[in-house]
């Protein structure tokens, strides 16, 4: 619920309940077949549940204990769905990259994707290392499913961001929606070391869209947690600071749509030197092909799936945009390994070295402040009353 005051973090969620989120969210009709997708290092290790002996693989024991079990053990019956099967593939080693047709079966039958399992079943959930959410959107519209990605999932994610009523998720984001569609640009400031930096996104007026956790119409892969909304830059210029995984930090610069240079401000120059080497090697890589704004108030889970979705967080994506509507495909990389569509988060957690003093956008020619020092300002909270 929001607040008519400061907006707050519930104390505490609902209990999660499969049912009710397969229920909220896709709507099933009686007869409707669900299957289950794990990546796994050897996808052969999902024969007799080899993989959860090892500990690491928190991810795919929970794609078993909470929805493999949880539709064995009654959820299947109560809503009326068949099959309820699991499958294992290769992991791609990338967000969003094309997955392989290998499919695995509990029993180790090994099945094709294309010929066993996307035409066959009505509702695919996958539980991955690495989001799925691009491909399966590209099959989905192939033959006719609906499905939902649930990447990096942890307890956290299941005791909040999952455990959320999403007709309220959707109410909400369609308002901000609502209030910021059809904007010219939005400008972002960044500060760090007490340098400041501004990037500017052109979004040539076009409907804002939403992540709001719904799929109950046509083919459509849903992302879990949801609470997004999003555009795809029809253009990009200026500079920010981006944080790489080994903790370096880099100045990017962009042009026409793309980061175009990058400079070492904190950390390995060697990680600059090879980032730039990409980015020069395949533009494609360094095209920003998204901008998204958080809609929901939830706990970080150190996830980015959800804490993307926080509600004064904001990311910027480089890579694949058509799952969003963007005309970034994988056969317009150079290198097919490179067709990834990975997300930068901005958030207090994730970058504390980085601060955004200050979003804004220009929308029906006038300016509104979005986002002040990653919290949602006056705009943003009025849309939501």
């Amino acid at each position: 619920m929001i607040a008519n005051t400061k907006l707050t973090v519930p104390e505490s969620f609902p209990p999660f309940s499969l049912s009710r989120l397969l229920k909220t969210v896709f709507n099933p009709t009686a007869g409707e077949r669900v299957a289950i997708l794990i990546d796994l290092k050897d996808p052969h290790e999902i024969k007799d549940l080899v993989f959860l002996k090892d500990p690491d693989l928190t991810i795919q024991r929970h794609a078993y204990e909470v929805f493999y079990r949880g539709l064995k053990n009654g959820v299947m019956s109560k809503l009326g769905l068949r099959g309820g099967e699991m499958f294992a593939y290769k992991i791609t080693g990338g967000s969003n990259l094309d997955l392989p047709d290998l499919a695995v079966a509990v029993d180790g039958t090994e099945l094709s994707f294309e010929k066993a399992i996307y035409p066959n079943y009505k509702l695919i959930l996958c539980c991955s290392t690495y989001s799925a959410t691009a491909p399966l959107t590209a099959f989905a519209k192939k033959y006719g499913f609906r499905g939902a990605t649930l990447h990096g999932l942890n307890q956290v994610i299941l005791n909040s961001g999952l455990s959320v009523d999403y007709e309220e998720v959707s109410a909400n984001a369609e308002k901000l929606r609502a209030g910021m569609t059809r904007a010219d640009w939005v400008e972002i400031d960044f500060t760090y070391g007490g340098q400041k930096f501004t990037l500017c996104l052109n979004l040539g007026r076009q409907e804002a869209q939403k992540s709001h956790g719904l799929c109950r119409g046509g083919p459509d892969v849903a992302n879990l947690p949801a609470g997004e909304i999003y555009y795809v830059p029809t253009s990009a210029s200026g500079q920010f600071p981006l944080k790489f995984e080994d903790g370096t930090i880099g100045l990017m610069t962009v042009k026409e749509g793309r980061i175009v240079d990058s400079a070492l401000l904190k950390g390995s120059q060697r990680t600059i030197h090879e980032h730039k080497r990409k980015v020069q090697s395949d533009p494609a890589t360094g095209e920003l092909g998204e901008l998204g704004f958080g809609t929901q108030l939830l706990p970080f889970s150190g996830r980015d799936i959800q804490d993307e979705k926080v509600l004064g967080t904001l990311h910027v994506a480089t890579g694949r945009s058509d799952h969003l509507g963007g005309h970034l495909t994988p056969s317009k990389f150079k290198d097919i390994k490179n067709a990834t569509h990975d997300d930068i988060l901005f958030a207090p957690h994730k970058t504390p070295e980085i601060n955004v003093p200050q979003v804004r956008m220009l929308r029906d020619g006038k300016i509104e402040v979005l986002i002040e020092n990653f919290q949602p300002a006056a705009y943003m909270v009025e849309l939501l009353q």
